[in-house]
């Protein structure tokens, strides 16, 4: 619960500081936070594939 607080905190200093910047400078930090987003999931999607695979491999392969 009190991580929830916490994020919501977070979340209204952050879109204080947005309400105080031009329009165009708000929309490039949201496409540069969901590029990053997007870049950091298909990572993490990768890695959990190849991790996946290598386990297979070290123990005699399909069962």
């Amino acid at each position: 619960m009190l991580f929830l607080v916490a994020a919501l905190l977070v979340l209204g200093v952050v879109l204080g500081a947005v309400a105080h910047v031009p329009v165009p400078v708000g929309v490039v930090a949201g496409l540069a936070i969901a590029l990053w987003l997007a870049v950091f999931t298909a990572r993490e999607r990768y890695s959990g594939r190849r991790r996946a695979a290598r386990a297979g491999q070290g123990r005699g392969g399909a069962r």
